[in-house]
């Protein structure tokens, strides 16, 4: 029958179980990880069935179960509440019953794009994208014949402003066990930096080696080491860095949830750990160094930002009406702008025409979002057209960078063959993505693109024209898609002409309904149609 001493060996098992379990799981002892109230409730789960064991005895050769099975039971019901409870707690922390606190989660202001985004000399463009990175570091590791042996590439390949311009980093790795073994008391000698304008690939040798990073193991390992000095901290993603003077660090955010227990995920603070040393601090995002260029992951901050556009008008108009819904495009991008990193990425309709609205650039060391209306086609039309002015060769697009040229916002975009080898470039029109300007090199794109190009097209658009105004009411309204772009025909009482608006114009023009009294300045652009200019 069931024994103290019984008790006490299961006790001394469940504990080992927990903590070995532990050691490797390295899961935050935080009530708004979901990962937490999970693993303590496997564990609860597993004490019972230990402590189940010791209620069993042998009696003329019958298996008797004890009577006295209260331990087992008690942990049992503890697993099944502490589940019941968190799947209660995750179900009011939804966008169900918070829809304007998601949507709030992000503040986005309005821009002017030829302000914020400079316009670039053709040689300082970047081509160089992560995969033709990764491609570019593996071939020069291939030629490091001491390193090859022990070492490989990690596949971080962040991407950081250094020195003024924009590059990816990412450190070595030890190419297995072994390897460890034969190089872990001096650590990772280098790590590998790409120039995402020329390709130029370069070993860079910081001042200590590396000793802290995802290839080591046991105790010096990233995660665990620093799991273990914040062990109620709840970790974004690791972000390989490098400040001013070459010196290797992990940036990893600290998250926190502001919705409910378990919604509304966001960045609370930041650990920098130096990678060489080991020395760490927790610090607040105001106090980030400036070199620093990843805080927020792209993709909490896509989250965020189609939480804005999704949940505006409440949860209810997010499902049925969805007037007004924006979301994301399906790709994203990155842009160097002064000595920061921006995410850049697309905003177009729920109803995912092939045009945007606009795009926004958000900040990934502050989160600072700002939304450029400009209408423009959808980032994946601009790739096929680009693909179908050399449709011949069969080159792929890559995702498209978002340039400043001659004041309008263009897309770059890279052709690629099927070795993942860039072949050509192209220069798409963002406002009309059926004008393409392709060339074999940066300088020959740019140059057909600026001089008698695509890039010349609309420029009469730009002559100043008498503004009138009006205020009417609605008789009708539509709207259709135009060449990737929406644009919205309105029919006023009084008036004989169509007035007709780019999206753009106006965030109001997906809720304007008839009966409506409007007034708006607008121009003549043809004998029956009036463009307008602003809706008040």
């Amino acid at each position: 029958m069931k024994t103290a001493k019984g008790n006490i060996i299961t006790a001394i098992i469940w504990i080992a179980l927990i903590l070995i379990s532990y050691y490797f799981l390295l899961i935050p002892i935080n009530i708004q990880s979901m990962g937490f109230w999970a693993y303590l409730s496997i564990m609860l789960l597993l004490g019972s069935g230990l402590f189940l064991f010791p209620q069993f005895a042998i009696q003329n050769n019958k298996i008797i179960l004890s009577k006295q099975v209260s331990t087992s039971s008690y942990l049992l019901i503890a697993s099944v509440l502490i589940l019941v409870v968190g799947g209660v707690v995750a179900i009011y922390s939804m966008p169900l019953l918070h829809a304007q606190q998601y949507a709030n989660l992000i503040e986005k202001q309005e821009g002017n794009f030829s302000e914020v985004v400079t316009e670039i000399a053709f040689d300082q463009v970047p081509t160089v994208d992560r995969d033709t990175a990764q491609r570019l570091g593996d071939r020069k590791m291939g030629e490091i014949v001491e390193l090859v042996s022990q070492f490989s590439v990690a596949s971080d390949y962040t991407q950081i402003n250094y020195h003024g311009k924009p590059v990816r980093v990412s450190p070595l790795e030890y190419a297995g066990f072994f390897k460890w073994l034969n190089n872990k008391e001096a650590g990772i000698p280098n790590n590998i930096m790409v120039d995402m304008i020329n390709g130029e690939v370069t070993l860079e040798k910081p001042k200590q080696n590396i000793m802290y990073s995802e290839s080591e193991r046991f105790g010096s390992n990233l995660k665990r080491f620093l799991r273990f000095n914040y062990m109620t901290d709840i970790f974004g993603d690791f972000s390989f860095e490098v400040d001013e003077e070459g010196t290797p660090y992990w940036i990893v955010a600290v998250h926190e949830k502001k919705i409910g227990l378990f919604g509304g995920t966001d960045v609370k603070n930041v650990i920098m750990l130096n990678a060489s040393t080991g020395e760490h601090q927790k610090i607040s995002i105001e106090d980030v160094p400036t070199w620093v260029d990843r805080v927020f992951e792209s993709e909490l901050v896509l989250e965020q930002v189609n939480y804005n556009g999704k949940y505006q008008g409440g949860f209810l108009n997010s499902i049925f009406g969805q007037r007004g819904v924006l979301a994301t495009t399906d790709g994203y991008n990155y842009l160097a702008i002064n000595d920061d990193v921006y995410l850049y990425t697309g905003i177009t309709s729920v109803v995912r025409d092939e045009s945007n609205i606009g795009f926004i650039l958000v900040n990934l060391r502050t989160k600072e979002t700002t939304f450029y209306s400009i209408p423009s086609a959808e980032e994946y039309s601009a790739m096929d057209s680009a693909q179908g002015a050399v449709q011949e060769k069969g080159y792929v697009s890559t995702f498209p960078l978002l340039l400043n040229i001659n004041g309008k916002p263009t897309y770059f975009i890279a052709l690629k063959d099927n070795a993942g080898l860039i072949k050509m470039y192209a220069l798409v029109d963002a406002g009309d993505y059926q004008k393409v300007i392709t060339g074999v090199t940066v300088q020959e794109t740019y140059e057909k693109f600026t001089v008698g190009g695509a890039g010349t097209i609309g420029k009469d658009a730009q002559v100043p024209q008498e503004e009138f105004e009006v205020s009417a009411k609605i008789t009708d309204i539509q709207n259709v898609v135009i060449e990737g772009n929406t644009y919205y025909y309105i029919l006023l009482e009084g008036q004989g002409d169509v007035f007709t608006a780019n999206i753009s114009k106006s965030e109001r023009l997906p809720f304007l309904k008839i009966g409506e009294t409007i007034s708006v300045k607008y121009v003549e652009d043809k004998e029956t149609v009036n463009s307008i200019v602003k809706l008040h």
